[in-house]
C-alpha cells in the first residue's frame, strides 16, 4: 500500500488589524492641557475618545478644544469590537456610525491602563481573528524633579490629617533633622547606595516638613516654593562663572568668589559671623580656622595655640592643621574611630574564641 504524503498545510497568515487603539498616557505632575502635538493630533483624528476617570485633569481642556470624550472603561474584548465597528459597550457619547477599522483613543494616567493592555495581550494569544493595533503614545512627560510635587502633595495631606504631624513645630522637629543628617553621613561612609538613597529622602522630608509648618505661621508664613526660590536665586548669584560672564578655572577660585559674595550679601563685620557654635567641636574648630586662614589672619593666631596648654588646644591645633592641609578633621576622626571600633570587635572575637578552647 503506497501512502501518499499530503502537502504540508500552509502557516496561517495573521489576520489584518481591525482598527487601532491609541493609549495616551499623561502625567498629573505637569499643568493639565500641556499635551504634546502628536497627542493633540491623535485626539482630534480619533473616531472615538474614551476615558475611564471622570475626574481626569485633562478632560476639561480636551473638551474645551472641541474633542468629545466618552466616560467608559471597556474591557479588551469590548474595545476590540469597538475598533472593528461595533458599539463595544463603551457608552453613547461620541458614538460613530459603524464601519470597520476605527481608531479609538484612550486617555490614561502616567501608568497607562495595565488591565486593558494585558487583556489585549491575552486576546492576541487566544488567536482572536481581528485585533486592533495598539499604539502607546506619551502625551506629557515628567520633567526632572517632578516627583518632588508628589512629596509636597503627600506632606500637605499628612499635615492636614495626621494628629501627630499636624501639630509639630520647628523646635520639636529640630532633633530629627540632626539625627537624619548623621544617618546620611553614615550611609555615605558605609558606601551603601540603597541606604544613601533612603537617607537622602529622609533629609529631604525634613526640609519639606519644615516648609509646610512654615506655611501655617500667622505672622511670617512661607512655602516650599519660597524656600526653593531663595536657594535658586542664591546659587545663580554665587555662580557667575556658570550663569554670568565671570570666569573661574579652579575650585579654589570658585570658593574664593563664593566667600566674597557671601560676605557682601550678609554684610558681616566678622569672619566668625554665621558659624554655628552648636556643631560638633572638631567641625567648629576647623570652620573657625578656615575662616581665619581665608581672612589672612591665621598665622597671627598661632601664638594663641602655642601659648595655651591642654587637650582642647591640642585638638584645636590639629583641627587647624588638618583644615589648612585640605582634610576635614571630623571625617578623618570618624574614619579612625570606625577602624578602632573594628579592631575592638576583632579583639573581642579573638577573646571569645580563646575562651571556648
Amino acid at each position: 500500500m503506497n501512502a501518499t504524503a499530503s502537502p504540508a498545510s500552509p502557516s496561517p497568515r495573521p489576520a489584518p488589524a481591525a482598527g487601532r487603539v491609541v493609549l495616551l498616557t499623561t502625567s498629573h505632575r505637569v499643568a493639565p492641557g500641556l499635551l504634546s502635538w502628536p497627542a493633540w493630533q491623535a485626539l482630534r483624528t480619533a473616531d472615538r475618545v474614551l476615558c475611564a476617570d471622570p475626574d481626569h485633569p485633562q478632560l476639561p481642556y480636551v473638551r474645551q478644544a472641541g474633542v468629545t470624550v466618552g466616560i467608559a472603561a471597556p474591557t479588551a474584548r469590548e474595545l476590540a469590537d469597538l475598533c472593528a465597528g461595533g458599539d463595544g459597550g463603551a457608552g453613547d457619547e461620541g458614538a460613530g456610525d459603524g464601519g470597520g477599522g476605527r481608531t479609538v483613543a484612550v486617555i490614561a494616567g502616567a501608568d497607562g491602563e495595565p488591565e486593558l493592555t494585558d487583556g489585549l495581550a491575552r486576546l492576541a494569544g487566544s488567536g482572536r481573528a481581528a485585533l486592533p493595533e495598539l499604539e502607546l503614545l506619551p502625551g506629557s512627560y515628567d520633567l526632572p524633579g517632578a516627583r518632588l510635587l508628589d512629596l509636597v502633595r503627600v506632606m500637605d495631606r499628612i499635615r492636614a490629617e495626621c494628629p501627630w504631624s499636624g501639630t509639630r513645630t520647628h523646635r520639636e522637629l529640630a532633633k530629627y533633622g540632626l539625627e537624619e543628617a548623621y544617618e546620611l553621613v553614615e550611609a555615605i561612609e558605609e558606601g551603601d547606595r540603597e541606604e544613601l538613597r533612603e537617607e537622602l529622602g529622609d533629609v529631604l522630608l525634613q526640609v519639606v516638613f519644615h516648609a509646610r509648618i512654615a506655611e501655617d505661621d500667622p505672622g511670617e508664613p512661607f512655602s516650599i516654593d519660597d524656600v526653593a526660590g531663595t536657594i535658586v536665586a542664591k546659587l545663580i548669584h554665587r555662580h557667575p562663572h556658570v550663569f554670568g560672564d565671570a570666569t573661574a578655572e579652579t575650585p579654589e577660585e570658585v570658593k574664593a568668589h563664593w566667600l566674597r559674595t557671601k560676605a557682601v550679601e550678609k554684610r558681616r563685620t566678622s569672619v566668625t559671623e554665621g558659624v554655628p557654635l552648636g556643631q560638633p567641636a572638631l567641625s567648629l574648630a576647623a570652620k573657625l580656622a578656615g575662616r581665619a586662614r581665608t581672612a589672612g589672619i591665621g598665622d597671627a593666631l598661632g601664638p594663641v595655640l602655642d601659648g595655651n596648654r591642654g587637650v582642647g588646644y591640642e585638638l584645636l591645633a590639629l583641627a587647624a592643621r588638618a583644615e589648612a592641609e585640605g582634610t576635614d578633621p571630623e571625617t578623618a576622626l570618624r574614619a579612625a574611630a570606625r577602624a578602632y571600633r573594628d579592631a575592638i570587635l576583632a579583639a573581642e572575637s579573638r577573646g571569645s574564641a580563646a575562651g571556648t578552647e
